[in-house]
């Protein structure tokens, strides 16, 4: 296929899709990634298919859904689980077979002994490398224990940000001069909370400037009871905008703190010469609450805060720039066929994902995916099973324990309104509750696999 595309995949971790200035929605500054944006194709409809740290980068390096292999949660909390095994596939190895050089930088999360090179990369660097440089540098910095955040104290050069883009530079310089293809993943922990913005993005946002999140009214009606009882949970029962205001201007300054290391990061492939012939891919784990529906972090609900992310891809050979597709994606299961597809790869039949090649192409692709489908299998706050289905114009959650959510997004774009009790809807709901049965099955959700459960579903046994 002649000369090889180097790959650049950059994670970060609990991205909300509306919070990059590329959405033109929240006014969070991102000029690098909204840059990048506008070289390749921004998917406007880009979902996680499980909002949650471990099980979804275990995903993504195997190429199926978690509950295919067992990783039902994160492994370091809750009850003991599987993680995803070095026996198990993953498509980084077929990378390495056709002699890329593999490099990880980053958050691995993936299995709690096993690292990346048991999985296809030949080199890693992780965030123990920055703790044991931070402690080195500065062995008196304190920060607090509190989720909500704070400012960093460390110079903007030395804030973990800018570390990590430092070890992709430096790491893609070594990889160029040795004229081979190159494949890197850099996965920023940002931002995550808590949230810790350093030098003049600590102050860069204004809290009174911070507009209040259109879902903030939220008043749990009709809800699930584990989404009023998180707010006990992290003790943010009594939080006004004017508690959340402070939090949410940290997040947007860590936002624009990690735009700003990617662009370094970004400057350094032009600067090496290589931007035509390197995919450049951008996406998060998942989204973040942080207030949205009066609620922090992601755990026990399908909102398009934590299931809706951001998805770039650009590549100057292959893809025309300024193209915004609204097709519905998987960005971490859709990613590993495509890229097998451009490096000539036979894509394994158990993949959950499918090829984004005749989307990157310009096709209409016309036999594309209509819904999407996102799981929840609980462990934070005591166990707690979801399933979503979402379209263009309705989302339906199957709480197998507690009531199930129904919103009409195009009348509750919020999702403010559950409506799963009102009748005229019967029709919408049986159709995408068989929808979603036969995806599950299908994909091996075991779920499903008894009388119990394929009742809820298929004949309506719920209250």
């Amino acid at each position: 296929m002649g000369e090889r595309p180097n790959i650049l995949h950059i994670m970060v971790d609990q991205q909300r899709y509306d919070c990059i200035g590329f959405s033109g929605d929240y006014p969070v500054l991102t000029p690098n990634v909204d840059r990048l944006a506008s070289q390749g194709i921004w998917f406007s409809n880009a979902f996680t298919h499980i909002p949650l740290c471990s099980p979804a980068r275990q995903s993504f390096v195997n190429g199926r859904r978690p509950e295919s292999f067992g990783s039902l949660w994160n492994y370091n909390l809750g009850l003991k689980i599987p993680a995803l095994e070095p026996k198990q596939y993953s498509w980084a190895r077929e990378l390495k077979a056709l002699q890329y050089r593999t490099g990880y930088i980053g958050k691995w999360n993936v299995h709690p002994i096993h690292e990346p090179a048991s999985y296809g990369y030949d080199y890693y660097i992780g965030p123990e490398q920055y703790e044991r440089f931070i402690h080195e540098r500065y062995p008196d910095v304190k920060y607090t224990a509190s989720f909500m955040g704070e400012r960093d104290p460390l110079p903007l050069e030395h804030a973990r940000t800018h570390w990590m883009a430092r070890q992709a530079i430096e790491l893609m310089g070594i990889y160029a001069s040795q004229n081979e293809p190159w494949h890197i993943r850099l996965n920023f922990s940002e931002p995550h909370l808590p949230c810790r913005p350093a030098g003049k993005f600590a102050d860069m946002y204004a809290p009174e400037n911070v507009p209040m999140w259109r879902s903030f009214n939220e008043t749990f009606e009709n809800k699930p009871y584990i989404q009023k009882q998180q707010l006990y949970n992290w003790e943010i029962q009594n939080y006004t905008w004017d508690d959340w205001a402070p939090i949410v201007a940290r997040y947007y300054g860590v936002i624009s703190q990690l735009d700003d290391a990617i662009g370094l990061v970004l400057a350094a492939v032009s600067e090496l010469g290589i931007d035509d012939n390197t995919i450049v891919m951008y996406t998060a784990d998942h989204g973040d609450m942080c207030g949205g529906h009066r609620m922090m972090d992601k755990h026990y609900i399908m909102y398009d805060d934590v299931v809706k992310v951001p998805l770039i891809i650009r590549w100057p050979k292959k893809i025309k720039p300024g193209q915004i597709c609204d097709r519905f994606v998987y960005n971490l299961l859709d990613v590993p066929p495509t890229i097998l597809e451009w490096l000539g790869v036979k894509v394994p039949d158990f993949f959950h994902g499918r090829s984004l090649v005749p989307l990157l192409n310009g096709q209409s692709g016309r036999d594309w995916r209509n819904e999407v489908v996102a799981t929840y299998n609980g462990q934070q706050f005591g166990l707690y099973t979801q399933r979503m289905i979402r379209n263009n114009e309705w989302k339906y959650v199957w709480n197998t324990t507690d009531v199930d959510e129904l919103y009409n997004l195009r009348e509750d774009p919020e999702e403010l309104h559950n409506v799963i009790y009102e009748s005229r809807h019967s029709g919408v709901l049986q159709q995408l509750r068989e929808t979603l049965y036969c995806t599950l099955k299908e994909e091996g959700d075991t779920l499903v696999d008894n009388m119990w459960m394929k009742n809820q579903l298929l004949k309506g046994s719920k209250l």
